[in-house]
């Protein structure tokens, strides 16, 4: 699958937990943070006939008693290997600095799909990568900051600020994850 396509990965997310048609999946991009990957029918779907044409997906017409027939979606094997697939990518700096919200999604599907080690290594991975990113920002505002003009240095130093965030936020999950696994045993 084409790894610009993160419509196509929330979609196999989406119909790994179970079978939807396309109504159902607009409403929940429509009430929810998904609606940022997009809830235009002019998007999914022709993203569902693609996943279909490409085999990840399986649509099948079930009957109802109303006059409309739905198409019902499903994950074929080859889909949920190609969604585990993108799950498993290791994270990147580039991903940190420009896909964020790309991250998170995989991130929101990981207990589900993988599991909550899967999830931590996620967690830790991210971290790491957050971390090591922080110490370059610092050195740019230092070096550029003086000739920068006052907005442009609240900017970098409000990237700086966001990435603490997200380095504080991956922390405490990892403390979490840790604090469940220690009361399931």
């Amino acid at each position: 699958m084409e790894e610009r396509s993160i419509l196509g990965f929330a979609l196999l997310g989406l119909l790994e937990k179970q079978p939807m048609s396309g109504y159902d999946l607009r409403k929940i991009f429509a009430s929810s943070a998904m609606g940022s990957f997009s809830d235009s029918p002019g998007a999914i779907y022709p993203a569902l006939g693609r996943l279909e044409k490409r085999g990840l997906i399986r649509g099948a017409l079930e009957g109802s008693s109303s006059l409309r027939r739905r198409r019902v979606y499903r994950i074929t094997p080859k889909g949920m290997a190609a969604f585990k697939a993108w799950l498993r990518k290791p994270v990147t700096r580039d991903d940190v600095i420009r896909h964020s919200n790309h991250l998170m999604l995989r991130f929101a599907f990981m207990d589900q799909s993988l599991g909550a080690e899967h999830a931590v290594r996620f967690l830790n991975e991210f971290a790491d990568e957050v971390a090591g990113y922080l110490p370059s920002l610092r050195q740019y505002l230092e070096m550029h900051g003086s000739g920068m003009p006052f907005s442009g240095r609240l900017a970098v130093e409000f990237g700086m600020q966001e990435y603490k965030t997200l380095l504080r936020w991956a922390r405490k999950s990892i403390a979490l994850y840790e604090r469940r696994r220690r009361n399931e045993t």
